[in-house]
């Protein structure tokens, strides 16, 4: 006699792949390819609708056969900063004419991040390791996260993570070694971002005409030209 098993466990549930914010990303560009959807009408229309119905569908079950098909999954993992392998990865470099000590200083102050990062409109210290972030978005829009220096080494390294829930996982870390000279720190920061919308959010960022290598960039000279003004950054 065949054993009887549940409808419910006779179905195999395909796995969850797509991180809660990606999720929430993927409904809300769901609904805005159907709504163009709609003016738009025709051929192309029937096309963006078919999309929209794809991305809804991808967010309420919060899983991607692409994601499956590649490896991939940005579901949150025991790291919180960011999940899976999917995030932008930028890492650059720069010499600064000015002792490990002093950069070092400055930069563990959380709240001097704006005066270089120019995405940050500001950072407000939680406690000795929390800080929360407030950073522009396009359209005037900011979001804000919690994060948290999971690692530190004085005058070599500082690294940080985004808390549990943050809708703009991300990770980072500034490492400071003697310039090949022997004249100043040669400062290499690496970061890794996974933007509210996962791959989508990627392209949508370069579409834009953001780009996360020139921002780091951008980023890094700030900081030199802070730190290389003639005054103690740390004091400032």
């Amino acid at each position: 006699m065949a054993e009887n098993i549940p409808l419910s466990e006779k179905r195999s549930q395909p796995p969850i792949n797509v991180g809660e914010a990606e999720r929430y990303g993927s409904i809300a560009s769901g609904v805005a390819l159907i709504l163009a959807a709609v003016v738009r009408r025709g051929v192309g229309g029937l096309i963006l609708g078919g999309l929209g119905a794809a991305f809804i569908q991808r967010g309420m079950t919060g899983h991607c056969a692409l994601y499956e098909s590649m490896g991939v999954s940005s579901a949150p993992r025991k790291r919180h900063g960011v999940s899976g392998n999917i995030g932008i990865k930028v890492e650059r470099s720069i010499t600064i004419r000015r002792p490990a000590s002093d950069i070092f200083r400055f930069v563990r102050d959380s709240r001097n991040l704006p005066r270089f990062m120019k995405h940050l409109e500001r950072v407000v210290a939680i406690d000795e390791k929390r800080s929360h972030w407030v950073a522009k978005a396009f359209a005037g829009r900011v979001m804000e996260w919690d994060v948290e220096i999971v690692n530190e080494h004085p005058d070599e390294l500082l690294a940080w993570e985004s808390v549990a829930g943050s809708p703009v996982p991300n990770a980072g870390t500034i490492r400071l070694k003697p310039a090949a000279d022997g004249r100043g720190t040669e400062v290499r920061i690496a970061l890794e971002v996974c933007p509210p919308a996962g791959m989508l959010g990627v392209l949508g960022a370069k579409l834009f005409g953001t780009s996360p290598e020139q921002e780091v960039e951008d980023d890094l000279a700030m900081l030199k030209q802070v730190s290389e003004n003639g005054d103690d950054p740390a004091v400032e």
